[in-house]
């Protein structure tokens, strides 16, 4: 039988340009070019605004992480959250018939037909007997 050797760390990205991942890489082109194209479209206070909430944004999303997750992960499964929450309880409503058949079903378990004692009772006087007779070190004989 062949042994391979299972992967390591499948969850780690590929580091390219010192700490920074692709998609961090990524995420900094983008980052500029709409800078680049905010700085020859608008003027000079919007560019400001729209420069300033890009970098912002670029740090938040391609940095911060949160509880080990980067923030994209996060705010996509609060988006997921929001639109389809999963927990479901269920409260089951039990009728008045279900409690008489259990009653019922309870009452049957107690009435027995044979006399021959159970299973647990002897092993448990049994148990008891031979508990008594290891304390006493053999003395006792039962």
């Amino acid at each position: 039988m062949e042994r391979f050797v299972a992967p390591q760390f499948i969850d780690v990205e590929d580091k390219i340009i010192g700490p920074i991942t692709t998609r961090q890489f990524v995420m900094i082109i983008i980052g500029g070019v709409i800078v680049f194209v905010a700085n020859k479209l608008l003027d000079r206070m919007s560019f400001m605004l729209v420069a300033i909430l890009t970098v912002i944004a670029l740090v938040v999303f391609g940095f911060i992480k949160i509880n080990g997750r980067n923030f994209y992960d996060f705010v996509k499964n609060l988006i997921e959250m929001i639109k389809r929450p999963r927990v479901r309880v269920w409260y089951k409503h039990i009728t008045n018939a279900e409690i008489i058949s259990q009653r019922k079903k309870e009452n049957q378990r107690e009435v027995r037909t044979d006399l021959t004692p159970s299973r647990k009772t002897i092993l448990s006087s049994h148990l008891s007997e031979l508990a008594l007779i290891v304390d006493t070190g053999g003395r006792y004989k039962g």
